[in-house]
């Protein structure tokens, strides 16, 4: 089918870091290709196939985002981080449950719903499906069956892409390059709204005014660093005053324990799985510097815009970066905990030398 190559080429007309050529050359085309078919099918069943439009107009003031085929946080800050090139619209959200509280107080989306009934009721002139998965697209029929739509992946499956500037690419195309390659380039960067309320919870911890943040745990072992005590160490003999925050989510409750017997008389402060996300991105705005593997925090860090040194494997830096992040990166092809604690102090070290005096204690 002539429609096929939408799986594997980007829509618009610039390039980004992709995996596309890897893609391609390690597996058969069988499956995608059984994949689109039946996406193509799925649509033309609902007879949504006829609403799809090509572009973003002006009469579209009102819009419906649903963001659903990727749930994971960090996949959710950079898929719907172009929404600021929409600013001058109305967009509601509707997402998974665990992401909504994401975008509760955002400065972008009016409101963010998790349930199709909620959506029901309200009028939109557009649907923006984040995939045209069976799932984007029965949720898009149930909640708004008329109203027509575009796509930010469409078909687009399979490739390894920076969902970042993908997601800026897509929207400026859609909206007509309303900006230029380099200005969307440099503009880039996943964004979140953090509300009075977590920002005075956050206050009420007294932090010092000079520490940085350590992100333990992770989702997936290869992207879990196992090394934190060592690093630790390494950190506290070059600085013994030095004040660090620890964060994560509940699978760091172990390694976080384990670093606070280890280090009990020095400066650690544990904010594991004490915090929501957005209360945990106030407390990474106040820091100087956040310490983490790939993921969601990384994210949150980028968006309010602390400098990191961020641990990579198997997706290289460029494929989670932009030029607008302050990032001391550093990979490795297998597992983040192959990466030597003595590469990590030696990019810290780069990273504080204009900062060095600000992270001693008071």
């Amino acid at each position: 089918m002539l429609g096929f190559k939408k799986t594997y080429v980007l829509p618009f007309k610039f390039e980004i870091p992709n995996y596309a050529h890897d893609f391609l050359a390690k597996q058969s085309l069988i499956k995608p290709l059984f994949k689109y078919i039946k996406r193509f099918l799925y649509i033309s069943l609902k007879r949504q196939r006829q609403l799809e439009v090509s572009k973003i107009l002006d009469k579209h003031q009102n819009i419906l985002w649903l963001n659903f085929s990727a749930p994971s946080l960090g996949d959710s800050l950079m898929d719907l981080s172009s929404r600021i090139l929409l600013s001058d619209r109305k967009i509601d959200l509707l997402t998974d449950k665990k992401n909504v509280l994401l975008y509760t107080n955002d400065t972008i989306f009016s409101s963010a719903y998790s349930r199709i009934d909620d959506v029901i009721k309200n009028s939109y002139d557009l649907v923006i499906v984040d995939s045209y998965s069976t799932r984007s697209i029965k949720i898009k029929n149930q909640s708004m069956p008329s109203t027509p739509f575009i796509g930010m992946y469409g078909y687009y499956n399979g490739p390894e892409v920076n969902r970042v500037l993908y997601s800026f690419h897509r929207i400026n195309s859609l909206l007509g390059y309303i900006k230029s390659e380099s200005e969307i380039n440099r503009m880039a960067k996943s964004s979140i709204s953090i509300s009075i309320q977590d920002q005075a919870i956050i206050k009420k911890l007294t932090l010092s005014e000079k520490y940085i943040t350590i992100a333990l745990g992770g989702e997936w072992q290869y992207r879990s660093y196992k090394n934190w005590p060592q690093l630790i160490e390494k950190l506290l003999i070059e600085n013994s005053k030095l004040n660090i925050v620890l964060i994560g989510s509940n699978n760091a409750d172990r390694i976080s324990k384990k670093i606070l017997d280890r280090f009990s008389s020095y400066n650690i402060l544990n904010c594991v799985d004490k915090f929501t996300f957005n209360q945990t991105a106030e407390i990474i705005k106040k820091a100087k510097l956040l310490i983490c593997c790939d993921g969601g925090l990384m994210h949150a860090a980028n968006a309010v815009g602390t400098k990191i040194i961020p641990l990579f494997a198997r997706l290289e830096a460029e494929m989670q970066l932009t030029q607008s992040c302050e990032s001391y990166s550093l990979y490795d092809p297998v597992d983040v905990s192959n990466i030597l604690v003595e590469d990590i102090m030696r990019k810290y070290l780069e990273a504080i030398s204009l900062d060095h005096n600000d992270l001693q204690a008071e």
